[in-house]
């Protein structure tokens, strides 16, 4: 209950957030990102402009997801057009894999991936499900990797823990064995850029503190 309780104060204060300057479609708005990650609700609160870009990202997708009503009934609504609209409503979840699942879900029936583009909690829960797919794969390509994808693992690891350790220096070690289960690609550039680093640290000192 605490958890349901705990949901609607942050639907209550993201409405109020989002009102007065959305009015017609706060109520949707709301919604939508109320299908987030508790810890990534609590930092779209706190930060203004993490609330801005969610709220932007989800405006375009509510926007794209109304466009096609006209030509629901239009079997050759292109895969590209589709693919556009629904990798906007995946980016609101800032899974860090948009493009993956959003290819994922794409592979789906051109029916299932309409229903998708206007049912939100369909929506956020097929996108749970592919990030847990991509996290197993990647554990299995793990399984099966060389030692020299290892090395680079571990020298990566103490790069970022030093980074980590200057921010958040008693929680280092948790925070930068999740930050570790990144993408490659996305740790190494939250090396280079240590704004988005601090965002990611943030993320995960929230989701520890839950």
């Amino acid at each position: 209950m605490d958890g349901e309780e705990d949901l609607e104060n942050l639907g209550e204060q993201l409405y109020n957030r989002i009102y007065p300057k959305y009015k017609e479609d706060a109520g949707k708005l709301t919604g939508m990102l109320l299908e987030l990650p508790v810890p990534v609700l609590h930092q779209v609160l706190h930060e203004e402009a993490t609330l801005t870009t969610a709220v932007e990202k989800a405006v375009r997708a509510l926007h794209l997801a109304q466009e096609p009503s006209q030509e629901e009934d239009d079997v050759s609504v292109s895969s590209d057009f589709l693919g556009e609209q629904l990798f906007e409503l995946v980016d609101v979840y800032n899974t860090g894999h948009s493009q993956k699942i959003t290819g994922m879900l794409l592979e789906q029936h051109k029916d299932a991936v309409l229903k998708l583009l206007s049912d939100p909690k369909l929506l956020g829960e097929q996108v749970t499900l592919a990030l847990k797919t991509l996290k197993e794969r990647k554990v299995e390509e793990t399984d099966v990797s060389d030692s020299s994808e290892a090395d680079d693992t571990e020298r990566l690891g103490e790069k970022l823990f030093s980074l980590v350790e200057e921010m958040e220096p008693l929680h280092a070690n948790d925070i930068t064995g999740m930050l570790l289960e990144m993408d490659p690609t996305a740790l190494q550039q939250l090396l280079t850029d240590h704004k988005m680093l601090a965002v990611a640290v943030q993320k995960a000192k929230a989701a520890l503190d839950t």
